[in-house]
Order: C-alpha cells, then structure tokens, then sequence
C-alpha cells in the first residue's frame, strides 16, 4: 500500500535507485534490438546544474525513456568537459586560500592539484543530474581528459595539421589580460557602458590648414593607425580623396582610404583604422594592405612602439594623456556622452583586448563546405527549422577557428619546436623527435608547445571520441552515426557546428540525423534569468521542495518549440499537485482492491463507461506517441494532464 502522505524526495530517491539497479538505464552493445544514441552535452566539471541544464536534461530523458519504453537499445552518453580555463581559475582560488598559487607549484605540481580537485569535487553536477532523475547510462560516463579521449583529440590536431588545416599564424583575438590569455567567443561578455566619443582632428598633407575630424571611443589605440577611412560616396569628403592624413602625436603620414567600413552616419562618418587592435579594422586593413603595428604588451600597456612618453602606460592612463596631450594642440574638437558596448571576459571580470598574437588556427572554411552540404541535402534536420538559416550564415562567413590558449589545464598542444623553431607533431615527443631526427639528419632536442588547445575543440569529437573512434569499437560501429542532439541555440556555432565539421572530415558521416534546439527560461515576467537582477531559480531547490517529476513535467509542458519559457515557482507547485493527485488516485484505487488483470482483453469489456475509458486511453497513447515523436513535449504533457486529471480522475473514478 503506498503510503498517506506523497513525499515525492523520498519517493525520487527509492525509484532511482530501484531503476539502477535494475540496469534499466543501461544500453547493450550486443543486443538486436534497434538502437537509438543521443549525446549528452558534457557539462562543465566545475559546473552546478542550473536551469537550462534542467530543461535540456529534462527533454532529453523524455525522449530515451519514450524509446526504452518501445524496445529500443538505447544508449544515452553521458560525460563531463574538463572545461579548461574554468577548472583552472577554481583551482587558483583553492590554492589562494593557502597562499598559493600555480607558479609557486610548478606546472606538473598544479596538474596534479587540478585532478586532486576533479576526483574530490569535480563531479558535484553528475550527483545532481541523478537528483533530478536523469536516466543515463552512468557506466559509460566520460571525461574529456580520459586517456582515450586525450589520444583522439592529439591524432585529430595532428591529421588536420599535417593537412595544413592546422596552421600558426599572428592574427587578432581576444585576449583577456587578466587571466593571460586568448578567450574564445562564448567567453566575451558584452556589456552597454556609459562614455564618451571623442572627435579628435587629424591634419590632411595635400589640403594645407585643413583637417578631417574622426570620432572614436579609444583614442588610446591612435598610437597603432595605420589608416583613416572614409566612404567613397561620403560627398562631404570628396575634396580630400587622394590626400594623406597626419597622425596627430606621431607626425607621421598614414593613408587617407575609401571603404564602405565608414558610416556616413555614425560618428563623423571618418573612421580611424587600428587594424592590431580592432577586429572591423583588421578586416580592413587586409583590404586595402595597412602595417600592423602592435602597440600594447600582453598586461594591456603601451610598449616600446610608441614615444617614451606615454611607454608603460596602463590603457586607460594612455587615454587620458593622449587626450590632454590632444587638447594642448588643439586636436581635440569635442567630446560627448555616448552608450555603447565593451567585450569583458565572462571568467575574469576583465575589458578584452582585441590583440595581435601568434595563435594556432583550424581553417574551418574548408572544413564547412561538406557542413553546409549536409544540412541543405536534409542529412542532418534541424528543429525548428529556422535556425537552419542562422547555421548558415554563420559557416558561409566562417573564419579561422583560434584553438590555442595560454593556461596550463588542458590537452597540450602536440607539436614540438626544433632549434630553428620549425614545428614537429607527434602523438608523444619520440615520434615527434623520429620526424625531426629525420629532417635535420642529426639528433636534436626539441620543446613542445606551452599552449593547451580550446575546450571546444575536445568537445567537437565528442560524438565519436567517447565511442572508441579512431578504434573500430563496437560502440562506434553500434551506435555511431548517433540518432538526436538536444541542445541549446548559444551554441550552435561553438559546438554543434563544429561537430559537424569534425565528424564529417574524421568519420565521413553526419554525427546525428536530428538537431533540437531548444529555448531559453526566462522568469515569469519573461526577463532573462541573471544573478544580477536577482531572479535565478534553482532546480535543486525546486527539486528538493517539490520533487524532480514536478519540475520536470513542469520544463516539458512548457517546452513548446521556438518560444522562450516563462518559469515561476507557482507552476511548479501546480505540477507538484498533479503529482499529489495522481498518488492518492493510484491509493485509491488500492483501497478498493483493484488489481492487474495480465490476461485483460480490451474487446471484452462490456460496459459502455470501461470500454469508453478504455478508448480514451488509447487515443491519449496514439497522440503522445505522435507528439513525442514531433519533439512537441508541451503538447505531450498537455494532453497527458487533461487525460489523467480529468478524464480519468474527474470523470471515470
């Protein structure tokens, strides 16, 4: 008999275990029955599940269950990134906390300290997926770091470097100058500052007395022009075309260029051109072939390419001497209030420098081709399909992916640098060494690469990198290509995307046939969910007050595809209840002696209310089923609620 009172804490923890037990999450690489495999996206080890986890993890497990449910061998990968800089930075803190630090220990010492941490709390967020039911198969889990892992991603850089599909080069990135090092796109944070544009005059050569009048929010960088541009149907500008600008401070001559870069509208409508400090400005610089001249160091001070002056400056101290050193010389024409937006690295808290560094690069334009190609022949569907259009804009204006970044918690880079600095890669320093010993004809010593590479960059192998790949496993020749990814839209480019690219390239086949893409959850008045507005909800907390099937049939009724979910805590105590009524039902109905009937026969029945019961049933199976299978969990849960809070309970009993 169940008990009294629904304790759905008490009763989440029973049913888990007894389901684990039972293997009923496991998948069987042997079985013949047929397979489904859906990935799960590795969160971060340093993670704690929040509310997008919730609802991914949610929709995801619908989906295996709903499958288990009609006899397929289901496997659902579960797994965790190692999340470089981010491990990295909660690591320091521990050692902080000792006065310590990673350059104090040394970088093996500190590698050792960071998997100390992983073993001890790195997996803080698996215990929570288990909280709220997730149904994984827990005895494959992965890291990103496993040995195998590791071997796959080191073959992969190497394969694509020997190709010349790896290369190093001196391009700008983020560079975050706090943390030291290049930060990848879904690290920047953008954020709306209050300031000042700044109309400085810079002198003409040709047109004698004469001046043409830029507008910029960092006069800083002025130090680094190479350029001023204009655009070529500007009329007011027309008298100037042909003339050479001079650099206020410098006294030197730059070119005065016409490119549709200048927005007659915006500013003076006569831009600057920094082309080793702003990323529009190096596009344009490459156009029309400008120096580019450096003229920070990586802590964001003016170096020595500028005058003694202002060398060693902070970017900020530059400003404002720059400025006063303008106004002296009457340069200075105005300033005014001005909104605009600034790139601040989402770890450190830091304003990013857009930074001229050697970084190595994956040359994704030859790797999209195929990546576009899969997606418009409908290989790969994405749901909704609206978000086809964003893919493709974002790989047919794809460019080269930074994959280096300078930290020490990572896959190091394996490549090993001779006496002349020539680069040898190798999946250990002794083939590494056998490839240089080659091509010198001697011995020689060689230094691998400081740099680790983008966590990315692991993660975009995961589809087959956790099934054995480059070993023809029978997990990867079972389960690969996978059937489903579930995920969110701010990672299209960074992740699905890429492993895209990645398993057409290494594997020749679509790594899934399905991409969902699911919303965003917002808060019941539809504003974004952030700690600074005060309004993050907790789906431990929820869990832990009103049970995981409450926030979890909660997420589905709410998951309708393509519009964001607007979460309270109210429609979530609502769930509880429908919980609660479905317990005392089932009680009910115990207390009335009502038992299984395994021979029951549905053509049988001869009461009208049973067989009416009974039909209703079955049009309630055949529209989950559909809906399910549409991706269509608000629906699903919809039809589900109605079924068994008023038809059956209301109604029938």
């Amino acid at each position: 008999m169940l008990d009294k009172i629904f304790d759905p804490k008490k009763i989440d923890k029973k049913n888990y275990e007894i389901e684990e037990k039972l293997g009923l999450f496991n998948s069987n690489v042997n079985s013949s029955k047929k397979k489904f495999c859906i990935m799960m996206p590795p969160p971060n080890v340093t993670g704690v599940l929040h509310m997008g986890h919730a609802l991914n993890f949610t929709l995801q497990d619908v989906i295996v269950r709903y499958k288990r449910l009609n006899d397929f061998n289901v496997l659902w990968q579960p797994g965790t990134d190692h999340a470089g800089i981010a491990t990295q930075i909660v690591v320091e803190k521990e050692l902080n906390k000792n006065n310590q630090n990673r350059h104090s220990l040394g970088k093996e010492d500190f590698i050792k300290k960071v998997w100390e941490w992983k073993n001890k709390s790195g997996n803080q967020i698996v215990s929570q997926m288990r909280q709220l039911g997730v149904s994984a198969d827990w005895a494959k889990e992965r890291f990103t770091m496993d040995d195998d892992l590791s071997k796959t991603v080191r073959k992969v850089f190497i394969d694509l470097f020997e190709k010349k599909m790896i290369f190093k080069e001196k391009r700008l990135i983020n560079w975050d100058i706090k943390l030291q090092t290049a930060v990848s796109d879904l690290e920047v944070e953008n954020k709306n500052v209050s300031g000042f544009l700044y109309f400085l005059k810079y002198p003409l050569k040709k047109n004698k007395n004469s001046y043409i009048t830029i507008a910029t929010t960092r006069p800083e960088t002025m130090l680094g022009d190479t350029g001023v541009a204009i655009h070529p149907k500007d009329k007011r500008f027309e008298k100037f075309h042909g003339d050479t600008v001079i650099l206020p401070i410098l006294d030197k001559e730059i070119p005065l260029i016409l490119d549709e870069h200048a927005d007659p509208k915006k500013g003076s409508g006569a831009v600057k051109i920094t082309p080793a400090h702003d990323f529009n400005d190096f596009e344009v610089g490459l156009r029309h072939k400008l120096k580019l001249i450096n003229i920070f160091d990586k802590e964001g001070r003016l170096n020595e390419l500028v005058p003694k002056g202002y060398q060693g400056l902070d970017r900020l101290k530059a400003r404002e001497k720059i400025l006063e050193d303008l106004e002296k010389k009457g340069l200075l024409e105005k300033k005014e209030k001005y909104e605009y937006s600034i790139p601040f690295g989402d770890r450190s808290g830091e304003i990013l420098e857009p930074f001229l560094t050697d970084q190595w690069f994956v040359d994704s334009k030859k790797l999209s081709k195929e990546a576009i190609k899969v997606v418009k022949e409908k290989k790969i569907s994405f749901l909704p399909q609206s978000w086809e259009k964003i893919y493709f804009d974002w790989l047919e204006n794809i460019q080269p992916w930074c994959i280096s970044r300078q930290i020490w918690w990572g896959h190091q880079i394996p490549i090993w640098y001779g006496p002349d600095n020539k680069p040898f890669s190798g999946m250990d320093k002794k083939e590494a060494l056998s490839k240089a010993n080659k091509y010198y004809k001697k011995e020689v010593d060689l230094i691998q690469d400081k740099d680790v590479l983008d966590t990315w960059f692991s993660s975009s192998l995961w589809p087959f990198s956790t099934l054995g790949w480059p070993e023809e496993t029978k997990e990867y020749k079972k389960y690969y290509p996978t059937d489903l990814l579930i995920t969110g839209f701010d990672i299209i480019f960074f992740w699905v995307a890429r492993m895209i690219m990645m398993g057409l390239f290494f594997t020749k086949k679509p790594p899934f046939k399905e991409v969902y893409i699911h919303a965003l959850i917002r808060d019941e008045k539809g504003q974004k969910m952030s700690k600074s507005k005060g309004n993050v909800i907790d789906p431990l907390e929820l869990t832990n007050k009103y049970g995981s099937d409450a926030l979890r049939f909660t997420l589905s009724s709410l998951a309708s595809p393509g519009r964001d979910i607007k979460l309270s805590t109210q429609k979530v105590e609502s769930s509880r209840n429908f919980a609660t009524k479905i317990w005392n039902a089932s009680r009910y109905i115990m207390l009335n002696d009502c038992k299984i009937n395994k021979s029951f026969e549905p053509k049988n029945i001869n009461n009208v209310v049973n067989k009416w019961i009974i039909h209703s049933l079955i049009l309630l199976k055949d529209n989950l089923t559909k809906k399910i299978e549409e991706y269509k969990f608000n629906e699903a849960s919809s039809h589900l609620y109605q079924f068994i809070w008023r038809t059956f309970c209301d109604w029938y009993l």
